[in-house]
């Protein structure tokens, strides 16, 4: 590993792109890591996360319902059937410090990456995803609910009249779906998905070690790092991929 910066990266800020989804337990810890990962990077405000959208289940209905009632439902059971469905995720989300509740809400999630586009264009996307999803997974927040959407996005310096317009609008739909487009362009099937400079790409939620071996690829250390973690599953991206 190069002891020098890369030409490549040297003095500038670099985009990491990490395509999610509100609702994915996996999406909800993997960017937790790659926070934690870049933290500790000697360089941390170099690095920029910047979310994208990408629906799991586009045909998922709009009225919420517990995720447990929606497992249930789609699977049948009781509750406990659903904890041990849940019990790995459960487990390692409370391991990390993450709340983690049974009581958080499912539905379509199109509207929230509307929105998602909307606080993107205002560089507040990852501060509001964030919010939203952290407390989403706390059993504290209906995301599906406009006026609490417009709150959260008040909070994190958004305009919630404007989110308001969103919602009552189709706006950044389009937006949305070229996410998604691209995605899938680059051959995403399943979130997180990120994307390290338009040079490296990791599939699923991986450790902080993992994640920080890649960063110090992306902008090299002033000293050697010693990877302490699991399997790291990067591959470079193709150059035609855009």
């Amino acid at each position: 590993m190069s002891e020098q910066p890369d030409s490549h990266t040297a003095g500038r800020q670099v985009v990491i792109e990490m395509w999610t989804d509100l609702g994915c337990p996996w999406c909800y810890l993997g960017k937790h890591r790659l926070q934690t990962a870049i933290e500790r990077h000697p360089d941390a405000d170099r690095f920029v996360i910047r979310l994208r959208s990408f629906e799991l289940n586009p045909n998922a209905p709009r009225r919420p319902e517990t995720i447990a009632s929606a497992f249930m439902r789609s699977h049948g059971g009781d509750m406990e059937t659903v904890r041990r469905a849940e019990r790995q995720i459960h487990a390692l989300a409370h391991s990390e410090g993450l709340p983690f509740s049974l009581e958080r809400l499912n539905a379509n999630t199109f509207d929230v990456h509307r929105v998602l586009q909307y606080a993107n264009e205002e560089d507040r996307g990852l501060a509001f995803f964030s919010l939203v999803q952290d407390r989403h997974f706390a059993g504290e927040m209906d995301p599906f609910d406009p006026d609490e959407l417009a709150r959260a996005a008040k909070t994190v310096g958004l305009s919630a009249h404007r989110v308001r317009e969103v919602l009552a609008s189709s706006e950044y739909g389009a937006s949305v779906r070229s996410d998604q487009a691209e995605g899938r362009a680059l051959g995403i099937t399943g979130v997180p998905f990120t994307v390290f400079d338009r040079r490296f790409a990791m599939s699923g939620a991986q450790s902080v070690e993992a994640y920080a071996e890649v960063l110090a690829k992306t902008v090299p250390l002033t000293r050697r790092l010693t990877a302490t973690g699991g399997q790291s599953c990067t591959t470079p991206l193709r150059r035609n991929l855009k």
